[in-house]
C-alpha cells in the first residue's frame, strides 16, 4: 500500500509535468491539469508518509540505473517520511492556491511551462528526501536546483529577476560542488555510495579528513538552508519568484539543507537512521 501511494504520487507529478508541455497554450487546461495532478500527487504522497509513520515500517526500493554498481534507490524511513509529510501538505495547499493564482497569467505567461517546472520540483524534492545513496541524491538535488532556478526566473523580462536568478544559480551550484567533493571523499574511504554504509568509514578517516568532509557538507547544505553568510541569494530570489513558488521555497526547499545535514551527519557519525536501532 505504501509503495503504491508513493510511486503513484511520483507518477502524478510526472504526468503534471508532461501535461504542462503538451496542453494548449493560452487556455485553462495547463493550469487545471498541472495544478490538479500536483494536488493528486501530493495527496498520494501524504497517504504514503502517514502510513509509513503510523506503521513504523521502513520501505526500500531500487531501480537499476543501467550502470554497474549504481541504482536509483528510494528509502522511506521515519526521517524521510516526516519531510515527505511536510512537502505533501505544502503541495496540496499550494496547488489549490495556484488554481486561482495562475488564472491571471493565462493571457500573459506560459502557464504550462511554470506547471512543468513546478511538478518537476515536487518530484525532485520527493526524490531528495527518499534517496538512499549519494548517486541518486545528487541527481535529485541537481534536478531540484535547476527547476527551482527556472521558477525563480519565471518573470525573466525584469532585470531584477534575471540578476536574482543568476545569483541563485551560481550559489546553488557552488553548494552542489561542495556536496560532490564531500561525497567523493567519503565514498572513496567507505567503498560505498549507500548512506547506510557511511558510519563504517568513520574509523578510516583521521581528524583532519573528518573536519574537511564536515566543512564541505556544511557549506553545501548551508547554501540551500540559507545559513549566514551563505544566505546572500535568499533575500534576492524569494521576492522575485511567483507567490506560489516563493511559498514552496520558504516552506520546504530551504529545508532541504537541514534534511541533508541530518541525513549525512547522523549517518557518518554513527547515529543509525536505518534498522531497529534507529533514533528517528
Amino acid at each position: 500500500m505504501i509503495d503504491r501511494a508513493f510511486f503513484g504520487g511520483l507518477l502524478a507529478y510526472g504526468a503534471g509535468a508532461v501535461a504542462g508541455l503538451i496542453a494548449p497554450r493560452r487556455s485553462v487546461w495547463p493550469r487545471v491539469l498541472c495544478c490538479g495532478l500536483a494536488l493528486f500527487g501530493g495527496l498520494l504522497e501524504l497517504c504514503a508518509s502517514i502510513l509509513s509513520l503510523a506503521s513504523g515500517a521502513h520501505a526500500h526500493w531500487e531501480i537499476p540505473a543501467g550502470v554497474p554498481f549504481l541504482a536509483y534507490g528510494f528509502r522511506l524511513d521515519a526521517l524521510s517520511s516526516y519531510f515527505i509529510l511536510i512537502l505533501s501538505l505544502l503541495a496540496v495547499t499550494i496547488s489549490i492556491y495556484s488554481l486561482g493564482y495562475l488564472r491571471a497569467f493565462e493571457e500573459k505567461k506560459t502557464v504550462g511551462l511554470l506547471g512543468f517546472f513546478y511538478n518537476v520540483l515536487l518530484a525532485s524534492l520527493t526524490a531528495v528526501f527518499t534517496a538512499s545513496n549519494a548517486f541518486f541524491f545528487l541527481i535529485a538535488w541537481e534536478a531540484m536546483a535547476l527547476s527551482s532556478y527556472c521558477l525563480v526566473s519565471f518573470h525573466h523580462r525584469e532585470e531584477s529577476t534575471r540578476s536574482a536568478g543568476v545569483l541563485y544559480f551560481v550559489m546553488s551550484h557552488a553548494g552542489t560542488g561542495c556536496l560532490l567533493a564531500g561525497f567523493l571523499l567519503l565514498s572513496a574511504r567507505v567503498g560505498s555510495l549507500e548512506f547506510s554504509d557511511f558510519a563504517s568509514g568513520r574509523a578510516e578517516l583521521t581528524g583532519p579528513w573528518q573536519a574537511a568532509i564536515f566543512l564541505l557538507f556544511f557549506a553545501g547544505f548551508g547554501v540551500k538552508a540559507g545559513i549566514i553568510p551563505l544566505h546572500i541569494w535568499l533575500p534576492e530570489a524569494h521576492p522575485v519568484a511567483p507567490s506560489n513558488i516563493s511559498a514552496l521555497m520558504s516552506g520546504i526547499v530551504i529545508k532541504c539543507g537541514i534534511y541533508g545535514m541530518a541525513r549525512v551527519f547522523f549517518e557518518f557519525w554513527g547515529c543509525h537512521l536505518y534498522g531497529p536501532e534507529s533514533r528517528f
